[in-house]
């Protein structure tokens, strides 16, 4: 709030201010209505939540807010949103900005499903394909054949466990013994949401577990962390060589 008044006191307003609804002491909607009491109208208010924003749209668009955003934030929703106003001749910067920014490589990423219910596999499809591009196998055997062909091509695997031909338990074991393979971060699904289900898949290898009925949300946040986890991990492996190699 200070830097926006602060910004726009030199007329060097922000483009947009991207606030998120739950926070402590000031939440979104009360940061926005005094950035607008600051500075007016002419800066775009986006509120960022993984709530259902419809119980908190009209308080909101009372305060000021232009737009809102769900959580997990992915760039081409991101990019999308802010789109919607740099219609003026002043956003011209903002625009050619919004243009190298989609063109950089964050969707996109492939993800290997391996279930063999038709049902959940559209399901899952449909959950992801915005943000990623899902290749679908129906057992475990598929999906090794086709991570091994293409491993480094794949930045996370989606696995059932209960599945014909090879099961998902056989697929983790066989994964974790080859280190070419182990290094792709593995989500368990299951009809199961014991603890004992949990820990049995883990031991196995896994990365993560989730349990069906799949919830919408928990598997972008989980998806979009493991995988940036793992490319977080694979930037500092190569800084770390870059530095022993001068």
């Amino acid at each position: 709030m200070e830097r926006c008044a602060a910004r726009h006191k030199t007329g060097r307003d922000y483009f947009a201010v991207i606030l998120d609804w739950k926070m402590p002491e000031l939440d979104g909607i009360a940061t926005a209505r005094k950035i607008r009491e600051r500075v007016g109208k002419d800066v775009t208010i986006i509120i960022l939540t993984s709530f259902d924003f419809s119980e908190i749209e009209e308080e909101a668009r009372a305060a000021g807010v232009n737009a809102f955003m769900a959580k997990p934030l992915f760039r081409s929703r991101l990019t999308a949103t802010l789109r919607q106003f740099t219609s003026g001749k002043k956003e011209k910067n903002a625009r050619n900005y919004l243009e190298d920014f989609a063109k950089e490589n964050y969707a996109g990423k492939r993800i290997l499903l391996a279930e063999d219910n038709e049902l959940n596999r559209e399901i899952l499809c449909g959950i992801l394909s915005e943000e990623y591009r899902v290749l679908e196998t129906e057992n475990g055997l598929a999906a090794l054949d086709m991570l091994r062909k293409n491993a480094d091509d794949f930045s996370l695997i989606l696995l059932d466990i209960m599945m014909p031909v090879m099961d998902g338990y056989a697929f983790l074991d066989t994964i974790r013994a080859d280190r070419s393979l182990s290094l792709t971060p593995v989500i368990v699904t299951t009809q199961s949401d014991t603890d004992s289900d949990e820990i049995s898949a883990l031991d196995h290898g896994a990365t993560d577990f989730v349990s069906k009925p799949y919830n919408p949300q928990v598997i972008l946040h989980r998806v979009a962390s493991l995988i940036n986890l793992r490319e977080n991990a694979a930037l500092a492996n190569q800084l770390k060589f870059d530095r022993l190699t001068g």
